[in-house]
């Protein structure tokens, strides 16, 4: 399923797809990375990406852009979802 553009997704940032409940990111120049946007701490939905955090609202956990906590209560890492450049789209599945 085509999810998004390649050009939406920063290098170095991220962009949320509420309509499909993922976070796509793109820590280094054509490495992309699909999570799905639920918090690992109690299942929140997850806000968005700012800068090189993907953010989760309820109790202030924060991930990188390879999905790992770096802040907060949560503790795992996101699930994440396969994805892949093909031409000027990202699909996810």
């Amino acid at each position: 399923e085509v999810v998004a553009a390649v050009a939406d997704v920063p290098v170095g940032g991220g962009v949320m797809l509420e309509s499909k409940r993922l976070v796509v990111t793109q820590p280094a120049e054509g490495d992309f990375r699909a999570f799905i946007a639920i918090c690992t701490h109690q299942g929140c939905n997850l806000s968005g990406v700012e800068g090189d955090r993907i953010i989760c609202p309820c109790h202030g956990s924060r991930y990188d852009l390879d999905g790992a906590p770096v802040e907060g209560p949560a503790k795992r890492p996101l699930k994440t979802r396969p994805v892949a450049a093909r031409g000027s789209d990202l699909v996810v599945g």
